[in-house]
């Protein structure tokens, strides 16, 4: 069963800036994807990003060039780099990884609590 453990969720101000980490129990590189999900008080689950097994990343189109996903493989590690946060960034963080064969295996973390303040 795989396990992914996210961490660097907290409390900033409205401007601030957090990285949050996701490390699964398995190697990173049997995963074909990985990415970020957020979900808002009273809200749905919505995508913020993905990065592929070869680095390939993607946005959600009204994140583009605050946020930045990452990998590194020696430790094992995806990173969401959140900058010139807003209240509205404020969620729950879902790291998500996905191995794909004749079907798409999901696999989701805990969440971890992002809060900013105006």
């Amino acid at each position: 069963q795989v396990q992914l453990a996210e961490s660097g969720g907290g409390l900033v101000q409205a401007g601030g800036s957090l990285r949050l980490s996701c490390a699964p129990s398995g190697s990173i590189s049997s995963f074909n994807q990985m990415g970020w999900y957020r979900q808002a008080p009273g809200k749905q689950r919505v995508f913020v990003g993905t990065i592929s097994r070869d680095g390939n990343t993607n946005y959600a189109d009204s994140l583009k060039g605050r946020f930045t996903i990452s990998r590194d493989n020696a430790k094992n590690t995806m990173y969401l780099q959140m900058n010139s946060l807003k209240p509205e960034d404020t969620a729950v963080y879902y790291c998500n990884a996905q191995i794909k064969l004749f079907r798409t295996l999901d696999y989701w973390g805990q969440g971890t609590q992002v809060t900013v303040s105006s």
